[in-house]
């Protein structure tokens, strides 16, 4: 049996977008347009890992990213063939994995660099890797100041094969934050740095995740790496011509329509009072489902092409939408992301409308979810 509600993902949106994406690169760099790294870490946004790397390696994408080694394994399981980089740190993890999955690893750390290194040397292998450089984030990387200090040691392995650098950007979007500008002017030094320290590499670049890719061609690099505007969403309060397809929309049904009188309560906590003869629509999706506890009194759905408010308290299990004056009756489609009608709710509205992002909106969707692929 299927639960009312549904989590479908196109396919072949996604694949539009990818391919948008790399024709924007060659519109604006015909002579040497970058490559793209898709990013699909966190069960890729949300829509599934598995299914959505398949699609993409099916559009072209020859590099794909994930968080972890545990996922990257995953992808490896699912049949893809495509190279797999992993972001995240290494120190707590199994290495082992790097080697079973073919994995491309991030070295951030001396720490990781050693256990790398040594692991290599236990396989008896030459492993390329991705030199990540923390140039503001103050995250994950080298410090951009201290290379000469740290970089030597890791250079000089002989079972370590430097292939890439990098960086992340903390406010490509937030066009007003000089930060940007300050670390692309310590990205240029420390790629001139690293040319004099590691004569003779010629390790490729990138830098641009979504909103750096939509915000300066001057940090394209070698390749960017977009996540968000894979799914079809555009990092707020950036905008795009891009002809982008949202890839996921949410969907359940009426379960149950109710009326209140003036003065009666809804929900836990009595949150919402009924000023007039009001009518209610219950619908299977909560919290556990992962929705937001803030979308009651802020944010709609839609129920027969109209908006109906969600009232009283996002429930564990359920929610309710007001349907006054509409003809709601049990087994009604209800949008909760998506088009119904002439109207549209979008995972930026919705963040917006709760004080989120569309990243948490995305990822937050629940484990019991079905997610239908279509297309």
């Amino acid at each position: 049996m299927v639960r009312p509600t549904v989590a479908r993902v196109d396919l072949a949106a996604l694949k539009s977008n990818y391919k948008q994406i790399a024709g924007r690169l060659t519109h604006e760099r015909p002579a040497g347009a970058p490559g793209i790294i898709a990013v699909i870490k966190a069960n890729a946004y949300g829509h599934g890992a598995a299914q959505v790397a398949r699609a993409l390696e099916d559009a072209g994408a020859d590099l794909v990213a994930c968080a972890d080694i545990e996922e990257g394994a995953a992808l490896r399981a699912a049949g893809l063939r495509a190279e797999i980089l992993v972001f995240g740190a290494l120190s707590v993890s199994d290495l082992d994995g790097l080697f079973d999955g073919k994995l491309t690893p991030t070295i951030s750390t001396p720490g990781a660099a050693r256990a790398v290194h040594a692991a290599a040397a236990r396989y008896r292998q030459r492993v390329r890797y991705h030199l990540k450089i923390d140039t503001g984030m103050n995250r994950l990387g080298f410090r951009f100041d201290n290379l000469r200090r740290n970089l030597p040691e890791l250079l000089a392995s002989e079972n370590l094969e430097l292939a890439a650098v990098y960086t992340h950007f903390a406010t490509a979007d937030v066009p007003e934050n000089p930060l940007f500008d300050q670390q692309r002017a310590r990205f240029d030094r420390v790629l001139k740095d690293i040319s004099e320290l590691h004569p003779g590499a010629r390790p490729y670049v990138h830098a641009a995740n979504s909103a750096a890719l939509l915000r300066d061609s001057r940090v394209w690099f070698d390749r960017v790496r977009p996540g968000l505007l894979l799914y079809g969403v555009v990092p707020p309060p950036l905008a795009s011509t891009l002809d982008l397809k949202p890839v996921m929309t949410l969907r359940s049904r009426v379960v149950a329509v109710k009326g209140m009188r003036p003065g009666e309560a809804s929900g836990y906590g009595a949150r919402f009072v009924a000023e007039r003869p009001t009518t209610i629509a219950i619908v299977p999706a909560g919290y556990a489902d992962g929705l937001d506890l803030r979308m009651a009194g802020r944010a709609t759905v839609l129920i027969r092409g109209r908006r109906a408010p969600i009232v009283g308290s996002v429930c564990m299990d359920m929610l309710t939408a007001d349907v006054t004056g509409l003809d709601v009756s049990p087994g009604d489609e209800v949008v909760i992301v998506g088009e119904q009608g002439a109207d549209r709710i979008d995972v930026r509205e919705l963040a917006s409308a709760i004080g989120s992002i569309p990243w948490e909106m995305l990822c937050r969707v629940g484990t019991r979810i079905e997610r239908a692929y279509i297309g």
